[in-house]
């Protein structure tokens, strides 16, 4: 089995488990909070999709413009609009249906498999500056896609308690 391969394999093996906390629920328990986090089924599908995309970006087109933010400084009952739309790529908004959801996070992963398949891996883009980067570092693809299989696994975690939380269900158990 090539890195490539292996890089798939563990993608994938994570996105099912992902999937399978939001299997057989409607949109409404998609919405429900379950926990005391504002963390959802649905927003965190849309999340983690959102987030790979922008990962997949960041490959392909390097750092995205960042918005100018004191992340130190919010105001929190009346954040900036960058803010605001950042919070809203967390939550699943009332327009919005979890198969759709299921469907941009599917999406987002054939594309992904597409770049895996022939992206250098040692390609490197600089990461943009933001507090939670090093100044001044830069990430390889091979990087990237291990982010991917960490964010992905730490997600499918929330998922699982939120889904347990909301009727029982367990995805490993």
């Amino acid at each position: 089995m090539s890195e490539r391969d292996d890089l798939l394999q563990i993608l994938d093996t994570r996105r099912a488990l992902f999937l399978r906390t939001v299997e057989g629920i409607d949109d409404d328990q998609a919405r429900t909070r379950t926990t005391v986090s504002e963390l959802t089924l649905g927003g965190l599908v849309k999340h983690v999709a959102q987030t790979q995309e922008q990962w997949l970006s960041f490959i392909t087109e390097g750092p995205a413009p960042q918005p100018d933010i004191d992340w130190s400084n919010i105001d929190w009952s009346n954040p900036p609009a960058a803010v605001k739309a950042f919070q809203e790529g967390h939550r699943m908004l009332p327009e919005e249906t979890l198969g759709d959801l299921v469907a941009a996070y599917q999406d987002v992963a054939a594309r992904t498999a597409e770049l895996v398949d022939t992206v250098d891996l040692d390609a490197t883009q600089p990461l943009p500056e933001a507090p939670w980067f090093e100044p001044g570092a830069s990430w390889s693809a091979r990087q990237v896609l291990l982010h991917l299989v960490g964010e992905t696994s730490q997600h499918a975690g929330h998922a699982d308690i939120i889904r347990e939380a909301l009727d029982g269900q367990k995805t490993m158990g």
